[in-house]
């Protein structure tokens, strides 16, 4: 069976109606038949029908055995940090999300427990960065920004040795293009509002389990701390999905096209794409996924955050905004956004440098999208570089 037909049937027809459209539940608490006697829900932070719908689907999504449903992707990442407890730590990508950071460093290092970052790309610096006290393994792949790609089933072999629990954030992926749990990770996350929710229209996260046993730990974790999505965006997120295997074609194909043009133009220095066949891990990319997402960041020559802002406010299609996954294009300047929260000197260790532009490539035709670019990108060429990318961009 194909994986759009998958995807889409594993949707349930409500039983009890035959709406082939999974009801929302809007409701605080369910009626008990006697103390303790219910029909399956005593209280909708405990569990909601619609919220349960939409976490068997993604479990069976991504190959699990269980999943989570939470109000955003950082409660998501919040709870699997609560499986951890004082004096334990984390091995993280050293290029990852601001959010992430932040919560590390900011909430969790004062309770104990430290992070290591290091560039998992290259899987022998996870084993050198292992110690007694390592209980986790935070991968983000493909990466935000620099798109660096990891290799699950490498590292999963080397959490699988250390008795550390492997979790991979596959937000920039979808579990369309890639299923890290298959891969031998433990646990995978999604930023939901993103890619799988994909109109830009609700904030949620997602925790998958490979195990049952796991996921009713973050199940409990789930309750006891009350983060949960609400019944209203669990039915956004179940709609979301049944078109998410026909949307990423789209954001795939248009960022390809867009990712190699940007690689002959002129003003930019290096793109960063898997697509491209000279991506450092275009490989491993190629093994692990069925497709190269589409998220492409690149480095202006004129490496000042000045010139990134001038681009960034110089797009009319591509709107300047956080986010990304939405079916409408957007752009952001990673140094003064989405990473702002890391200090200078480390973000830029990490690759993400002062001119780094990150694209979400979205559902328009692509060249509108090139054309947007390249008048954006016009400003800050000198005059034969103009010249030469206007040569570039004719042929899109």
């Amino acid at each position: 069976m194909g994986k759009a037909t998958q995807l889409i049937h594993s949707i349930p027809v409500d039983p009890l109606t035959g709406a082939i459209a999974v009801p929302i539940y809007q409701t605080s608490t369910f009626v008990q038949e006697a103390p303790g006697v219910n029909k399956g829900y005593d209280y909708a932070r405990s569990n909601n029908p619609t919220r349960a719908a939409l976490e068997r689907i993604v479990a069976k999504m991504e190959g699990g055995a269980a999943a989570s449903a939470f109000a955003s992707g950082l409660a998501a990442i919040d709870a699997v940090v609560k499986l951890l407890q004082s004096g334990d730590e984390i091995i993280a990508i050293d290029d990852i999300y601001g959010g992430a950071f932040r919560l590390f460093t900011r909430i969790y290092e004062k309770f104990g427990i430290r992070v290591r970052y290091v560039d998992t790309a290259n899987p022998t610096n996870v084993t050198a960065a292992i110690t007694e006290r390592t209980k986790l393994i935070w991968l983000e792949t493909p990466s935000n920004p620099t798109l660096k790609v990891s290799d699950i089933r490498a590292i999963a072999d080397i959490a699988r040795a250390y008795k550390v629990l492997l979790c991979v954030d596959n937000t920039f992926a979808s579990p369309v293009l890639q299923q890290p749990l298959l891969l031998g990770a433990d646990i995978v996350v999604h930023s939901a509002t993103k890619y799988i929710a994909g109109h830009s229209d609700l904030i949620a996260g997602l925790v998958v389990t490979a195990t049952k046993e796991l996921g009713d730990e973050i199940a409990f974790i789930q309750n006891a701390t009350g983060a949960i999505l609400s019944p209203q965006d669990s039915f956004l997120v179940i709609r979301g999905i049944e078109t998410l295997e026909l949307r990423m074609a789209r954001h795939c194909q248009n960022a390809q096209l867009i990712a190699e043009k940007l690689q002959q133009h002129p003003a930019v220095k290096t793109v960063f794409y898997p697509g491209l066949v000279n991506h450092p891990q275009h490989v491993i990319a190629a093994a692990q996924q069925t497709g190269f997402g589409g998220i492409i960041s690149f480095i202006l020559k004129n490496d000042t955050e000045a010139a990134a802002k001038a681009v960034v406010c110089n797009t009319q299609l591509f709107k300047l905004a956080e986010s990304l996954g939405g079916v409408k294009s957007l752009i952001s300047h990673a140094a003064s956004m989405t990473h702002k929260t890391i200090p200078d000197v480390q973000r830029r260790a990490a690759g993400v440098a002062d001119s780094l532009i990150r694209l979400s490539v979205g559902l328009e035709n692509a060249e509108d999208l090139i054309a947007d670019i390249d008048q954006a990108l016009a400003p800050i060429s000198s005059p034969s570089e103009k010249h030469l990318q206007d040569e570039i961009f004719a042929t899109a």
